[in-house]
């Protein structure tokens, strides 16, 4: 868990600061509601057609759902739509972009850890 401070995931959650849960794709399935389903990837054209981030949500009711990473092999769930979740976040991504400085001991990536692919670099 963690919070992400891109200009993306801003515009995405509505807000100046996303937290953010992350999954591998087997360990989630979705049981009901399938065909209601919607993505896009704003990103593809910018990355030569390569999907950074397939945002997902409910066509019916337009709720987020989650986020699919192909590229870091994951999927990252909103924190705030898993009932019962104890958000513990361990660290901030994208933090350059911040437009909310969080005052607090967690690391703060300039942009990805290094096993995200990213520089690892630590603000």
């Amino acid at each position: 868990m963690a919070y992400c401070h891109c200009d993306s995931c801003r515009h995405w959650s509505a807000s100046p600061v996303s937290a953010f849960s992350l999954w591998q794709p087997g360990s989630m399935e979705i049981v009901k509601g399938k065909d209601k389903l919607a993505s896009y990837d704003k990103h593809s054209s910018e990355s030569g057609g390569d999907i950074l981030s397939d945002r997902v949500w409910c066509s019916s009711c337009g709720g987020h759902l989650f986020t699919r990473h192909p590229q870091m092999g994951l999927i990252d769930v909103p924190c705030v739509i898993i009932e019962g979740l104890e958000f513990q976040p361990v660290f901030h991504v994208h933090y350059q972009e911040s437009v909310l400085p969080i005052n607090d001991d967690l690391p703060k990536y300039r942009d990805l850890p290094e096993a995200a692919g990213g520089s690892g670099i630590v603000l």
